[in-house]
């Protein structure tokens, strides 16, 4: 794997996975999935200022340099871009806005976050122009809008999804998880539980239902919103829905945490009609 720090030392035409850093195994999944699809895999770590609501949280990003490095090596990237703020950012880049999904669920908890997000991604697609791009799901809001951005202003780039990677006990892989101490360890496995009695659920009322009763079981936990969506619009899903997903965010010792999982579920009564 060859390490660079600027755009120009690398080619057109690679399979893209951008980061923040603090790589875990979720990282390593993208990596290899890339490597799956190309011989040219571009891996960035570049912490973006422009995505954080405040300050504190951007300093207490974690910062594991010596071990990104190896987990991007060891897990198919090819390439691993460090860039400088001054590269993504030089004094005439256009900041650009995530629209109006971008401000509800998670962007009406982080005002501007996903701002940010879109900013800093049309910047690295603008200087990289890779052919494809590989994205997790765990970010499922994300993931929706740098799929809008694509469809918008990079049409020949693909986005590809790739399935959220969780512990044992199914706790979603996250940098931020890194900051969580023991105790907060154990409560944050009230998140799956409560998605996943959700998803088995027998109607949409039932799974909205459950998620906030066994979400609200853990005291450590403080809920900012679970809901179930349509996945073409965000809208709230319906009966009519064909593809839902619930959504839930939260926060623990001041450490912020996400998921979501596919739905199937209907909104009739099990044996009504």
């Amino acid at each position: 794997m060859k390490i660079v720090n600027s755009v120009a030392e690398l080619d057109d035409g690679c399979t893209f996975v951008p980061t923040m850093g603090a790589l875990h195994a979720g990282h390593a999944s993208l990596f290899t999935a890339a490597r799956s699809q190309s011989d040219f895999v571009v891996a960035s770590i570049f912490v973006n200022p422009l995505q954080f609501e405040n300050s504190k949280d951007l300093e207490l990003y974690p910062r594991t340099p010596e071990r990104d490095i190896e987990i991007a090596r060891d897990s198919g990237a090819t390439h691993l871009w460090l860039p400088q703020q001054s590269e993504i950012y030089p004094d005439n880049f256009t900041k650009r806005f995530a629209g109006p999904i971008g401000e509800i669920f998670e962007g009406s908890h982080r005002v501007g976050h996903f701002d940010g997000v879109v900013t800093v991604v049309s910047r690295l697609f603008d200087l990289l122009r890779p052919t494809k791009a590989i994205f997790g799901e765990k970010d499922f809001q994300q993931l929706f809008l740098i799929r809008k951005l694509a469809k918008s202003s990079y049409k020949d780039l693909e986005i590809i999804a790739a399935p959220t990677v969780r512990e044992s006990d199914g706790l979603a892989l996250s940098s931020r998880n890194i900051r969580l101490n023991k105790t907060d360890r154990e409560a944050a496995t009230v998140i799956f539980k409560a998605l996943v009695a959700a998803k088995n659920s027998q109607t949409l009322e039932e799974a909205r239902r459950v998620i906030f009763e066994i979400s609200s079981q853990e005291p450590l936990f403080k809920l900012d919103y679970a809901e179930i969506i349509n996945e073409g619009n965000f809208a709230i899903a319906t009966q009519s829905t064909l593809k839902q997903r619930a959504i839930i965010a939260g926060w623990l010792n001041g450490v912020r945490l996400i998921d979501n999982m596919e739905m199937n579920l209907s909104s009739e009564t099990p044996g009504a009609r």
